[in-house]
């Protein structure tokens, strides 16, 4: 199992104080929302998450992170109940009690202002916890191992797909090229060997 991140835009996002503590609130992921994360050639390959993808999951070490960094303290964490983690139908939902930092006050002003839009989840799968549906290119979580971390993020390179998530797309894309060639082979061979039945059905010496 290998760590991916996945990033969304932040949908009914809050933020609000509380007898003067930080609070956000909003999704860190959504369900059932088909995203390209990969073209190849002009296909696009996609993944969706699964409305029961998180049953089951441990999300006991969990924390929320800006930019899913490790280098700075924890904006809120599961442990010690500052960070609140849900489910319903629309996604994965949040509420975070920032800690008093200066990391979380910065964060804290900079989403209020609108400078940040985006949150991410990170997230480890097996083998056995997606379905990948080749005639849709469309890839399925359907059961997440475990929940790393959530994360407001505004560095591009955290909306993109992770390395273990590329390298599935593009042997998947590598399969579908070969499986083409193979395709125009045979169709060439049938071509070639109805041209010669054609050639000697003509032939005037028969």
């Amino acid at each position: 199992m290998s760590k991916e991140i996945r990033s969304v835009q932040f949908r009914e996002f809050n933020v609000n104080s509380e007898n003067d503590e930080m609070i956000l609130e909003g999704y860190a992921a959504v369900f059932d929302q088909p995203t390209v994360l990969w073209v190849d050639n002009g296909f696009e390959y996609k993944e969706v998450l699964d409305r029961h993808a998180f049953d089951g999951a441990d999300m006991k070490k969990c924390c929320l992170k800006y930019n899913h960094e490790s280098g700075v303290p924890p904006l809120a964490r599961v442990r010690g109940g500052s960070l609140e983690l849900g489910v319903d139908d629309y996604g994965l939902k949040f509420r975070a009690k920032l800690f008093n930092t200066q990391t979380s006050r910065d964060v804290y002003e900079i989403v209020k202002a609108g400078g940040i839009d985006e949150c991410s989840f990170a997230f480890s799968i097996s083998e056995e916890g997606f379905e990948y549906d080749k005639a849709s290119r469309t890839r399925t979580i359907r059961k997440i191992d475990t929940l790393w971390d959530c994360a407001v993020v505004d560095n591009p390179a955290y909306g993109g797909t992770s390395v273990s998530a590329r390298d599935f797309f593009s042997a998947e894309a590598e399969k579908e090229r070969l499986d083409r060639l193979e395709a125009e082979k045979r169709e060439a061979l049938k071509a070639d060997i109805v041209k010669m039945l054609k050639e000697l059905n003509d032939d005037p010496t028969e």
